[in-house]
């Protein structure tokens, strides 16, 4: 199956919900949330990722999460994950309590989709236990999302991004396998891991370029993670990106509101008085969605 008939199918079983210009949304993915070791690349960033959640959730965001909000790939033990954020995950059964919620798969999450198929995980409206977050990583996760344009211009399709990367959709169980039992240990002596596109140029770009042209064919906007490189629409453009909450320097998210798109970056800043605070920073729009 070509990198196009696997978006194409991630598509086909999207999650609807209207946009207009009433709609607030916020995009962010490529969390990696991990167990709190040296290994977890989310840790850094946290404090930053929590201001920015307090932000959405009191101006009436509603939050979608495009893949790899878990790191498990590199854990095994996902309730270990749950434990050690249980304070971003009950962050966001506050979004999930007010229905402004919607997380996706991603290929380092992805073995939550098994689970789920299996039947091995509660339904999606099983809220029991929300309260605890106990029913977080147990399921609820979707394969993409349409954001259905009211005003008759176009729609914006939602998905992780993996869908266009054969080694990580396609062969994704062999590069846990690699990245857990090699690229990992490998990981502190400066050692990219290869078949990462966040790591690898040459299949960013190659990635991303099957996603702006299935973008440009369907004549709608797509919103993807995976290569955590944040970008906006171009003139003429319509692939964007969230980036990552894995940045050396902050995080970044693109906001949807009044119709239009802005790229933001969470980070830490110093006021005159040496005073350090969380600042929100436009980084790029906002562009209108047309």
């Amino acid at each position: 199956m070509s990198c196009r008939k696997r978006i194409q199918k991630a598509y086909d079983g999207a999650v609807r919900l209207p946009l207009d210009e009433c709609s607030r949304y916020v995009l962010i993915s490529d969390c990696h949330r991990g167990t709190g070791t040296v290994y977890d690349n989310f840790l850094k960033n946290r404090h930053l990722y929590l201001a920015a959640l307090e932000y959405y959730y009191r101006r009436n965001f509603f939050y979608i999460e495009l893949g790899d909000g878990e790191e498990l790939w590199e854990n095994r033990d996902k309730n270990q994950i749950q434990t050690y954020h249980e304070d971003v995950y009950s962050m966001l059964c506050r979004f999930k309590q007010q229905g402004r919620l919607l997380r996706l798969f991603g290929n380092h999450n992805m073995e939550l989709k098994e689970k789920q198929k299996k039947g091995r995980e509660p339904a999606e409206n099983d809220r029991r236990g929300c309260s605890h977050c106990e029913n977080f990583l147990k399921g609820d996760l979707k394969e993409s999302v349409l954001l259905e344009n009211r005003s008759g211009g176009r729609d914006i399709c939602l998905l992780h991004g993996h869908q266009a990367d054969f080694f990580n959709s396609v062969l994704w169980k062999l590069s846990r396998f690699l990245v857990r039992y090699l690229w990992k240990p490998l990981e502190h002596f400066g050692v990219n891991d290869p078949t990462s596109a966040a790591k690898n140029f040459k299949k960013q770009s190659r990635y991303e370029r099957c996603l702006a042209e299935w973008a440009k064919d369907k004549d709608m906007y797509l919103a993807a993670g995976h290569s955590h490189r944040p970008a906006l629409p171009g003139e003429g453009g319509l692939y964007i990106n969230t980036g990552s909450c894995v940045h050396p320097s902050g995080i970044t998210a693109v906001e949807i509101e009044n119709m239009k798109m802005t790229l933001v970056k969470w980070q830490m800043s110093t006021r005159p008085d040496m005073t350090l605070f969380v600042e929100r920073v436009v980084i790029a729009g906002p562009v209108a969605v047309e």
